[in-house]
């Protein structure tokens, strides 16, 4: 190239990864929070998966069985108590109701073809507001406020 192409030419933006120093002021965009919670609700989900299997065990298998998952929520079981219970149970709501809704919206989008920034944006947020108006309300009733 000659000095005068050089001159007129624009460097183009070096995108690198991004340095541990950076992370505390890196805004992640909503559907980068939205991807992130659903890797995280899937583990949860994943790794709470005993627990399930013990409600869902325990809550069909007799009236007796049934009234100690009742007493779960109430009492709680062996030495942990019953808020914490509750807060894993809560941690469940969240971790399905996040997965489930963030799935939809990738099917939504495969099916669409809506892949622009906007689009991601607008349904990434309304990802999160869904799946945590619903943990909320679901939460509430969990612990006895209506």
């Amino acid at each position: 190239m000659t000095d005068a192409n050089q001159a007129t030419t624009q460097q183009r933006p070096v995108y690198t990864n991004i340095h541990i120093t950076d992370i505390a002021s890196y805004r992640l965009p909503p559907a980068g929070w939205v991807s992130i919670l659903h890797r995280i609700s899937g583990m949860l989900m994943f790794f709470l998966l005993p627990f399930v299997i013990w409600l869902f065990d325990t809550s069909v298998t007799s009236e007796a069985s049934f009234e100690r998952f009742t007493e779960a929520f109430v009492v709680g079981i062996g030495f942990v108590p019953a808020w914490f219970v509750k807060l894993a149970t809560l941690g469940l709501i969240w971790g399905y109701l996040h997965h489930f809704i963030a799935g939809v919206r990738h099917l939504w989008m495969d099916a669409t073809h809506s892949v622009s920034k906007q689009q991601g944006k607008i349904s990434a947020i309304v990802t999160l507001v869904l799946s945590l108006g619903l943990t909320v309300a679901l939460g509430a009733r969990l612990f006895g406020l209506y």
